[in-house]
């Protein structure tokens, strides 16, 4: 028997995340596969597939949850080696539900799952985590029927070739193009998807080494993007791309070395989709730039907000009937990827954009850039109490100039007279009060940021 805190402490919004040997250890996530695997047979599946990253810790760990799901009288499709958006294919290609081990950005020391239905469809807490939760706490009753068969596959070849017919470069200007895997997943996916394509690949950190020895796999942070931006530098490189740790973010650097808003290269996809797709649905999470939604508009699609995270995303694409939707944190959600994330579909489409006319990316994303951004700006806070202390305060402190709030995640709050606006939310994944700014100018920036930290950070 578990205590719920201890279940809960590593099954969060919409994943299971935690410290390997601390709050994640084999034997609990077996439990936690039997638990899945439990949930998946009552929705008639048959089959789970388990993919996992390249930390030292991910192939135990997948192991252990197989085991767990087999003991259910499920069969496991074990895909090894696997970046997440590969896992959401090979889910949306045989309409059978996964569970890929990853920590994503995380340092080495974490290890998680991100799991989904048949069809790639999100599990949040609406859609079996509570369940799974209420499992592991009550004992998952006995399964006494036969146990399920694993078989192992490389689905690498058929992921490539799907995501080619997506998005055909075959034809576009020859582009040199530097990427970062920062040791990650993409380092296994990148080389196999642009085989071929008149691409020049300056691989940086292509080695699988889930103990990041060169740089942590989080590109939102700008310390991490600071090799890829001299090494395009160095390499005279048409354009930087930068992947996570299961490569399903995927973060842009210009030819100059400037880091691109993964918000313009929202509206960038956004534009691109309502080209093909006229008056279409295109999703936004809410601390996306206000750009997204103009560019939206002026193209004639119908702008849809949402929270922040995948399962809020995904379940809002199906709802909406949206053909793509896109965060500020990049990740980027398509329709005909079964609505999942993406990291190398994204960096498709921007190669698709950028070598099919002249201009160097830096004038290309120009009319996508027409803010200043604060990025996320994280302030740890262990309770919630605290949390929503420090919130009501800033509330407070701008009552006067406020124009409007809206409660949709955290606080969003639109100042009076002027484009700018603050986001003040907590993580669902960690004990984190996250702040974005955006406003017309840096310095307007810079004043908000500064005065909305006293407040939180008193």
């Amino acid at each position: 028997m578990r205590s719920r805190e201890e279940v809960t402490d590593v099954i969060k919004a919409y994943d299971v995340r935690g410290i390997v040997g601390e709050s994640i250890t084999p034997e609990l996530i077996t439990d936690v596969g039997a638990a899945f695997g439990r949930l998946m047979r009552k929705e008639e599946a048959h089959t789970i597939a388990i993919g996992h990253d390249m930390r030292p810790s991910s192939p135990e760990l997948a192991r252990a949850f197989a085991d767990g799901v087999l003991s259910q009288g499920m069969d496991v499709l074990f895909l090894g080696l696997t970046s997440t958006d590969q896992l959401y294919f090979v889910s949306g290609d045989r309409d059978i539900p996964g569970a890929m081990f990853t920590a994503s950005h995380n340092p080495a020391e974490y290890n998680g799952i991100k799991m989904c239905r048949s069809g790639a469809r999100p599990v949040g807490q609406e859609t079996g985590l509570a369940d799974i939760v209420t499992n592991l706490v009550e004992k998952i009753p006995t399964y006494h029927g036969h146990p399920g068969e694993l078989t192992e596959a490389d689905t690498l070849a058929d992921y490539a070739a799907f995501l080619r017919k997506l998005v055909p470069l075959d034809d576009i200007r020859p582009l040199k193009v530097a990427v970062d895997a920062a040791n990650g997943m993409a380092g296994h996916t990148v080389p196999e998807v642009f085989a071929g394509l008149p691409l020049t690949i300056e691989p940086l950190y292509f080695e699988l080494d889930g103990t990041f020895p060169n740089h942590e796999a989080n590109p939102l942070d700008p310390k991490n993007l600071v090799d890829l931006q001299k090494f395009v530098k160095e390499t005279g490189a048409d354009i930087g791309l930068a992947f996570d740790g299961d490569a399903d973010r995927c973060f842009v650097v210009d030819e100059n070395g400037d880091p691109v808003s993964p918000s313009a290269i929202c509206a960038l996809i956004a534009e691109r989709y309502l080209k093909k797709h006229p008056e279409a649905t295109i999703i936004h999470n809410l601390i996306t730039s206000k750009a997204v939604p103009e560019v939206i508009a002026e193209n004639g699609g119908t702008a849809v907000r949402t929270r922040v995270g995948h399962s809020f995303i995904k379940s809002q694409m199906a709802e909406t009937h949206a053909v793509f939707g896109g965060e500020h944190s990049a990740h980027y959600y398509f329709s005909e990827f079964f609505n999942a994330d993406s990291g190398i579909l994204a960096a498709m489409h921007i190669l698709a954009a950028l070598g099919n006319q002249e201009k160097p990316l830096s004038e290309l994303m120009a009319s996508y850039e027409r803010y200043e951004s604060s990025g996320e700006i994280n302030t740890r806070l262990e309770s919630q109490e605290e949390q929503q202390e420090r919130t009501q305060a800033v509330l407070d402190a701008f009552a006067d100039r406020t124009e409007s709030v809206d409660t949709l995640d955290g606080v969003t709050v639109q100042l009076r007279d002027t484009p700018a606006w603050f986001s003040v939310r907590a993580s669902n994944t960690e004990p984190l009060l996250r702040l974005n700014v955006e406003a017309p100018t840096k310095d307007e920036v810079t004043a908000l940021v500064t005065e909305i930290l006293d407040i939180i950070r008193k």
